[in-house]
């Protein structure tokens, strides 16, 4: 973490929830690979100021994302709902877990095994999102990003993190499959005409698009 980013999460107290969430993860001996604070803060925002209701997580790990889309749709009619993808059950369970910990029991679907099925089985059943997180396997990202496409709903957000994974986009003599299939993922994030975008590149890269309606 640079000192720009340590100076930015200091001004913020510490959340005691997300703390616990990091804490019960690394007690399950689950890989320390949750999201930023400061990218899990911006995720609940930007949930929050889309009026997301449908939220889609690829990628559940121990629960600390989904707390951060779950808190954006506090206040929702219905309370919202949370689709998240995971492909080993024990994760999912901590998951699910964690959420019921933290006041959102019952908000989050998990559904277990390759994602790329999962999603497949989702739009075979027609379903629809308007705010997607990936956060998974990084050699699937494009593939990810065409079923996006396919379930948004018109103006949906999709958000994906590590993006930069540690230097390595950006490095031209890594080209294992990982690096080449996020560079491919940042590039139609930036160029695909059904898409408004940005990317920033704090902490290890997050890439926001707009599906435009």
């Amino acid at each position: 973490m640079s000192d720009i980013e340590q100076y930015v999460d200091g001004l913020y107290e510490t959340d005691a929830v997300l703390t616990r969430v990091k804490a019960g993860i690394a007690a399950e001996g689950m890989p320390s690979i949750s999201i930023a604070e400061g990218y899990g803060r911006l995720l609940t925002l930007l949930v929050r100021m889309s009026g997301a209701e449908k939220v889609l997580e690829i990628g559940a790990l121990g629960g600390y994302s989904g707390i951060c889309l779950a808190r954006g749709m506090e206040g929702k009619e219905g309370g919202g709902s949370l689709v998240s993808l995971e492909l080993l059950q024990p994760y999912a369970d901590v998951a699910a877990r964690h959420l019921a910990e933290a006041g959102y029991d019952g908000i989050a679907e998990y559904v277990v095994g390759d994602a790329k099925e999962s999603l497949a089985r989702l739009k075979e059943q027609g379903r629809k999102f308007d705010f997607f997180f990936i956060d998974a396997d990084k050699e699937g990202y494009p593939i990810y990003l065409d079923f996006a496409l396919e379930l948004a709903l018109p103006g949906a957000l999709i958000v994906a993190d590590n993006i930069l994974l540690r230097g390595r986009t950006t490095d031209a003599t890594k080209q294992g499959p990982a690096v080449q299939a996020v560079r491919s993922f940042n590039e139609r994030i930036a160029r695909d005409v059904r898409l408004e975008s940005t990317i920033l590149p704090g902490y290890d890269g997050l890439a926001i698009a707009r599906v435009r309606g």
